[in-house]
């Protein structure tokens, strides 16, 4: 099992929560996402570690920007 935990900018309402739930979920071994609309924190557990260029992109796809 793996944690990787990211801050992702512009996320403003529950929608843009399940977005970005939604998108992250689709990554292969992704099991759990977690998102904290206030702080923008999302934490992901894997079944193993991801590429941060699989987690830029879905963060993308989603229409949104990882900081950091």
């Amino acid at each position: 099992m793996a944690a990787t935990t990211i801050t992702v900018t512009g996320m403003t309402c529950e929608h843009c929560v399940r977005s970005v739930k939604e998108e992250v979920s689709e990554i292969p071994g992704v099991t759990s996402v977690d998102v904290d609309l206030g702080s923008g924190r999302v934490d992901i557990a894997s079944s193993g570690p991801i590429p941060q260029e699989r987690l830029k992109a879905a963060i993308d796809e989603a229409g949104y920007e990882i900081t950091g």
